[in-house]
């Protein structure tokens, strides 16, 4: 079960120091303007694809998201790429990816980055599952990536349903883990075969213009993506965005030990020198992402074309509106 019994979430949204413009060697930097710290008690479920609620972003803010890792050499990719524009992500991991890669996930953590879950094994049809198996496979995520990290305190309370797959079971069951659900408001279509880093770019940049603001969904396991990243970044400060970092409230471990993979001289392997059983659990992943995209694109159709209202943006308190 989610370790929430304990957990105290005091602060509804509250706005970190700033960051932008302290890029070490990189003074041209998109770099990270600002964190928001946000509460499970006000932010159950985010995400204007799906509900009414997003997050309380000022425009041309943009939250920058990563599903279904890790899988090297593209989220180490990912990784250098953000870590030389001082860019924080949030990464919804998936278990079995954890367990198969945990150095990566550390190093994800120790770059500053928050990280939330996404599933033991990313099962297709989410929502038709029976409560037995969504409690597994929340459950199973959690307790992988908290082994994969090395310390349940580094993981944030935020979840993301596998293919937005939500369902009355799955959300209401979220809830009671006091798990903030996570959808998004822009996608970039990043998981469609064939698709280009050019057009990711070019949807990401369009769907946001026409936003304004929003939580951007990626996934990191993508080459296509991995080589979009850095002209994706250009553009976003080119065009006047500003990159926020959501982290939950209460502490969380400054950084937790390094691991280094099996085998490393030095360079990150493109293929993991390890256990038959890591090989076989990554090559269902990617099998089942493969499978997955065709579901997820007309999904994401779907609730697009459902959608009449915008999202609300969730109120701020009056003292803190000044710090946006």
């Amino acid at each position: 079960m989610r370790r929430a019994a304990g957990v105290c979430f005091l602060l509804v949204a509250s706005v970190g120091p700033a960051m932008g413009g302290t890029c070490p060697g990189h003074p041209d930097a998109l770099g990270t303007s600002r964190v928001l710290t946000i509460s499970p008690d006000e932010f159950t479920r985010i995400g204007s694809i799906q509900y009414k609620q997003s997050l309380p972003l000022a425009d041309h803010e943009v939250v920058i998201t990563f599903d279904d890792g890790p899988l090297p050499p593209y989220s180490n990719f990912v990784l250098d790429t953000l870590a030389s524009q001082c860019v924080k992500v949030t990464y919804f991991l998936v278990g079995q990816m954890a367990r198969a890669y945990p150095w990566v996930v550390r190093r994800m953590y120790n770059d500053g980055h928050t990280i939330g879950t996404h599933s033991l094994d990313h099962p297709l049809g989410f929502e038709r599952l029976p409560l037995p198996r969504v409690e597994h496979e929340v459950e199973g995520g959690i307790a992988s990536v908290d082994a994969a990290i090395g310390d349940p305190k580094a993981v944030s309370p935020f979840f993301r349903i596998p293919g937005l797959g939500r369902s009355h079971v799955d959300e209401n069951f979220l809830d009671s883990q006091h798990l903030v659900t996570w959808s998004a408001d822009v996608v970039a279509d990043d998981w469609f075969k064939g698709i280009s880093a050019q057009q990711i770019v070019q949807r990401a940049m369009r769907r946001l213009d026409a936003k304004g603001r929003g939580i951007l969904l990626l996934h990191d396991i993508h080459p296509a993506t991995a080589m979009a990243l850095p002209t994706l970044l250009k553009e976003l400060k080119e065009g006047g965005y500003h990159v926020v970092q959501v982290v939950p409230a209460g502490e969380r471990p400054a950084s937790v030990p390094v691991l280094v993979a099996a085998g490393d001289k030095g360079a990150w392997p493109r293929v993991l020198k390890t256990s038959a059983t890591v090989h076989r659990a990554t090559a269902r992943h990617v099998t089942a992402a493969a499978h997955h995209k065709t579901a997820l694109h007309h999904h994401i159709k779907r609730l697009l074309a459902k959608k009449r209202h915008p999202a609300a943006v969730a109120s701020i308190p009056e003292r803190r509106q000044e710090r946006f």
